[in-house]
This record gives C-alpha cells, structure tokens and sequence, in this order.
C-alpha cells in the first residue's frame, strides 16, 4: 500500500479544519435565526467574506484578480451558490444541524451519477447500490409519514439539486479558471444579489451578540473557502473526499453543545448511511482515478 506523503496529510488535515469552520457556520446560522432576518444575516455572511478576500488577494494580485475566460460562467456560479446559500440558511433555521448536514451531502452520489449520465457512461451497479443506500439514508431521517416529515425537509432536497449543479460547473471551470478568482466573484456575486432585497428585509441587529454572531459567520466563511483551496493544492480532490463526511459528526457535535439537541437512533443510522455510501463513492472513484466534486457549501 502506497504510504500518504506529507503533502497529502496537510490536505487531510486542512480539509478537516475547513469542515469544522463549516459546521460551525451552520450552528451559528441555526442559533441566529431567531434573532435576525436570515436574509440580513446573509448579506453580512457575503459583505464579510468578500471584503475579507479581497484585503487578502488584492496585494498580490491587483486588478488580475479579475482575469477570467468565462464571465458568463462566473456570474452562473455566483447565482448557483446564492440559491445554496439560501437554501442553507432556510433549511437550518428549521433542522437539526447534524441532520441537515447528512442530507446536503446527498449532493457527491447525485454528481457522479448526473457526470456519469451526462458522459453517457456506463454506471457500475455498485453505483446505483450506493446511490440507492444514500436515498434510503435520506428517507430514514425524514421517515415520511410520521412527525417528522413536513415540507420543510423539501428545502435540503432543493439545496442537493443546486449544489450539485454547481459543484458540476465548478469542476467544469477549475480547468481553466483561477480557484482563488472563482472565490472572489462568488463572494462579490453574492454580496452584490443580498444588497438588492437588504432595503426590503434590513433590520439593526438587537446587541452584541448578534453583530458578533454575524461576524463569526462571515469570517469562518472566509476561513474554511481558504482552507479548501489550500487543501485541494496538497492533495487530489478524490483523496480528501471521503473526509468531507466528517462534517455530520461535527454538525452533530455542534447541535448538541448549543442546542442539546441529539439526534435519535434511526436518524444516527441513517446518517450513517448516506456517511458510508458517500465514503465508499469516494473511494471507488479513487480506484477509478476520476475527480471526486467538493462537498457543499453554505
């Protein structure tokens, strides 16, 4: 068996930390809903991360940070991660952390299936099996039919259909477009489509604790999109991908610290499920040697 090298351990290790930034951006965006517009909130989330990036960036790069070959897709990823980012937003504000994150991680089995179609590829029946494990994962969570089902579990589902379109996108313009320009027009877009409804929703946040709540969302924004692009420059996308399902244990750590909020044991077993088909997705496609799409983002 061929041995990690030191490149490929600080990926893992700085894939790891960008998760956990993640899962604390959804707990902080869960525990905020009740005190603010989420639309409010997700400006500040945008305006933070893209005045972050750009005091970073622009130093180095000046005005090539807005080199680009496709604008045109630019501005569709822009929109893509938008719509995500409400989806996200909504969705927590009515979900369990762990729960929602288990489902929005749905999204790698539906982009390799939809790559796979879209190629007109043969699909290997293990594919379809953990395809199919995934949904059951996901329906054991939500069990329709019981208090747990509500229309609200459609707003995760939504959110598993337009991050894989665009996490395809992305993997599309990563051949030839600058990932730290790709960040850059994302937070921009993002700020600039916020900026339009804020006159209509803006609310002054009640105290402190909200304006610091806000921040902290915008600067773990900043850091774990960073952290990404740092790992994704140590190791393949394909190695770090079965990582990314760490994310349900920190969004389950983190429900339970703020909310004491512990999901039962049906629902542990189905995120077990979507964990464990995701995981050996991954792996195969590392067999395969095909790239493996980024996890969701918030």
């Amino acid at each position: 068996m061929r041995r990690p090298t030191p490149n490929t351990l600080q990926g893992i290790g700085l894939v790891v930390l960008a998760l956990a930034c993640f899962a604390t951006l959804d707990t902080t965006t869960r525990h905020i809903s009740t005190s603010i517009s989420l639309l409010v909130a997700l400006w500040f989330r945008y305006a933070i991360q893209a005045v972050i990036t750009t005091v970073v960036v622009w130093p180095g790069r000046g005005r090539r940070v807005f080199l680009t070959r496709h604008p045109k897709f630019q501005l569709a990823r822009g929109l893509l991660l938008f719509a995500c980012s409400i989806l996200a937003f909504f969705s927590l504000k009515y979900m369990p952390v762990g729960e929602f994150t288990a489902i929005a991680l749905l999204a790698p089995l539906v982009i390799t299936v939809f790559a796979a179609w879209k190629l007109k590829e043969k699909i290997r029946p293990l594919r379809w099996s953990l395809l199919i494990g995934g949904f059951i994962g996901t329906l054991v969570i939500i069990r329709p039919g019981t208090h747990h089902f509500d229309w609200t579990v459609i707003l995760p589902l939504m959110l598993v259909i337009t991050n894989s379109a665009f996490q395809i996108l992305t993997s599309h313009m990563a051949k030839t477009e600058d990932p730290i320009t790709m960040h850059f027009y994302t937070g921009w877009i993002g700020t600039l489509l916020s900026s339009i409804v804020l006159p209509f929703v803006w609310e002054m946040p009640a105290d402190w604790t909200v304006w610091l709540q806000l921040l902290i969302m915008g600067v773990l924004a900043s850091i774990g999109h960073f952290l990404l692009i740092l790992a994704y420059g140590r190791a393949p996308a394909a190695t770090l991908t079965p990582y990314m399902y760490a994310q349900i244990a920190f969004g389950v750590i983190g429900g339970w610290v703020v909310f004491n909020h512990l999901p039962d044991q049906w629902t542990f077993m189905g995120m077990g499920l979507i964990a464990l088909c995701g995981g050996l997705g991954a792996w195969l496609t590392v067999r395969e040697n095909r790239m493996v799409i980024q996890p969701p983002e918030s």
